[in-house]
């Protein structure tokens, strides 16, 4: 199949998200697979332009050495707020010319605008479009006032789609309140590299290049560092904490990275928050196993974390590591009780509770319900299902 995916987000240098790992495995089976994305990050450049020209990257993977995915990226105006505007001009330009020239059997969209300009252009060309859900979009829109469009965009996509899919129930039940068919809505979940996200059990060498003992309770965070994650919540707290082998290690960058440093040279934390900053997917399964215990401290009142469930999750429990989370509805409705997650109220719990899991000896047990739970969510089983739609809407097409 040749097949095209539409998202407003930086396919090199954010993820690896959903899109990411099924795009590497469609590649690796075959399937010719093309990218339209998004620059999303342009105001952090040093690099100072008005304009950006069209790009292309060739045989680009993300997860999968040996997948060889296109990335087109339509060039933008890099002006705040114009930057969108010229989404509907350069990205529907874009859209048009796959379409001629690549003549997808099927669109997906990630996206919010360039999705709707997707779905519109498969609509009058006879082509299936699949709009791809794993987040609620609209509420990551960073200019408040533009939300409310972001919605109805949305809405109107989910409208237009041949088939929806979400990586959870509670995003199923959310986008059918929101105009999908019920009929035509399906849930592929997050998967793991069950191989590559394994438990070890020898001590990470990666403790010690960081300066952690094995008498240290090391907590554990990944991802990209919203001012919402309620990590500044954690970090404050431990700075109360007596136990001076209570750790916070966090890999990853973004918006709460500058408030975390000022946070740990405050309160002189130097040697119990240790921020390692963006590192490559492949070294994760090191730093989870240098963890004890996960974290998912997200605020459990931004509406943006209700109805998602992080891919990281399954790779933190793939691991037997625990996971303590906020109550967060969408991860509570995936993993309930007793499957290696606990919940707490709010952010600052965290550290109370992880102090609780060490004190009752939980931590093996709970890790090893963890491992038990995920461990039937393997890329490969959700890859094969995913092709398994494909394949069914591009034929219900022809006939």
């Amino acid at each position: 199949m040749k097949i095209l995916i539409v998202q407003e987000s930086d396919w090199l240098k954010r993820g690896p998200h959903q899109q990411h790992q099924l795009a590497d495995r469609l590649s690796l089976r075959g399937h010719q697979v093309r990218i339209i994305d998004y620059e999303i990050l342009w105001r952090d450049q040093d690099k100072r332009e008005l304009y950006c020209k069209r790009q292309l990257f060739e045989n680009v993977f993300k997860v999968n050495q040996g997948a060889k995915v296109t990335v087109i990226r339509p060039g933008i105006i890099k002006i705040p707020l114009l930057d969108y505007v010229s989404i509907v001009f350069t990205h529907q330009r874009e859209i048009n010319r796959q379409i001629e020239e690549f003549k997808p059997d099927v669109i997906i969209g990630f996206s919010i605008l360039n999705s709707y300009l997707a779905a519109k252009a498969a609509r009058s060309n006879d082509i299936p479009f699949i709009y791809y859900w794993i987040d609620v979009l609209h509420r990551l829109i960073p200019f408040k006032p533009l939300q409310f469009i972001g919605e109805i965009l949305e809405h109107k996509t989910l409208m237009q789609a041949d088939r929806t899919l979400t990586i959870n129930d509670k995003l199923k039940d959310y986008v059918i309140t929101a105009g999908a068919a019920a009929n035509k809505t399906s849930v592929i979940r997050a998967g793991i590299d069950v191989e590559q996200f394994k438990p070890s059990a020898s001590i990470s060498n990666l403790r010690k290049q960081y300066g952690l003992k094995e008498t240290d309770i090391v907590l554990f965070f990944m991802g990209w560092l919203y001012h919402f994650s309620g990590l500044k919540e954690v970090a404050q707290e431990l700075a109360k904490e007596t136990n001076k082998n209570l750790k916070l290690l966090i890999v990853g960058e973004g918006d709460a990275f500058e408030d975390l440093k000022r946070i740990r040279n405050k309160y002189n934390l130097q040697d119990r928050l240790i921020l390692a900053g963006q590192k490559p997917y492949t070294d994760m399964p090191a730093f989870i196993s240098a963890a004890d215990i996960c974290l998912l401290p997200a605020y459990p009142w931004e509406k943006t974390m209700h109805d998602i469930v992080p891919i990281k999750l399954y790779e933190y429990m793939a691991m037997k590591k625990p996971v303590i989370a906020t109550r967060l509805p969408g991860v509570m409705k995936e993993f309930g009780k007793n499957n290696g997650v606990v919940y707490v109220s709010k952010p600052e719990d965290a550290i109370d509770k992880a102090k609780s899991l060490v004190k009752d000896g939980k931590i093996g047990e709970l890790g090893d319900k963890a491992r038990k739970f995920v461990q039937k969510y393997s890329w490969d089983s959700i890859t094969d299902g995913f092709e398994k739609i494909l394949e069914e809407v591009v034929m219900s097409s022809r006939f």
